[in-house]
């Protein structure tokens, strides 16, 4: 099996505002990064339009909510880009470009190899998630024993 994530999140203002161009210029060299990472399987693409990365796939017709579903071929690899990369100085600096959400947004599940999930089943995943917390078919960073960077105090209670 490997690892599926959904994160979604409100920009502060629309994708061409000022106020949110230093992440949008970063949008590609971070998601290029990732796609080279050992361990790295699949992600949901946008347009390919330079500095849009999937900023189109709307949800919920809001073009401010911005999504990342990615699959991995493990916690291990998931875990080394996402807190031992320059990925991790833009999510300790999202609330420079994002609001702060009142509820859970960010869902991993396992997936069968070769399957590539769609933004829709991410938000299913991330409904159970909401409904009924951790459990096999939808879970946070907490809920996996083998999260040990996760575990070391690298993440913000909201991202559980």
């Amino acid at each position: 099996m490997h690892l599926a994530e959904l994160n979604i999140g409100r920009l502060l203002a629309p994708v061409d505002d000022p106020r949110v161009a230093e992440f949008m210029a970063n949008l590609d060299r971070v998601n290029g990064l990732g796609k080279r990472m050992p361990g790295f399987v699949w992600m949901m693409e946008g347009s390919g339009e330079p500095g849009t990365g999937n900023t189109e796939a709307k949800i919920g017709g809001d073009p401010q909510f911005v999504s990342n579903l990615t699959v991995w071929e493990s916690v291990e690899t998931l875990e080394h880009f996402v807190w031992n990369t320059i990925h991790k100085q833009f999510y300790d600096r999202g609330q420079e470009w994002f609001e702060v959400l009142g509820e859970q947004h960010f869902v991993m599940w396992w997936v069968e190899e070769g399957h590539d999930p769609t933004l829709e089943e991410g938000l299913e995943r991330l409904e159970m998630l909401k409904a009924n917390g951790n459990s096999d078919a939808a879970f946070g960073w907490n809920y996996l024993e083998e999260a040990r960077l996760y575990k070391a105090g690298r993440c913000a209670a909201a991202a559980e």
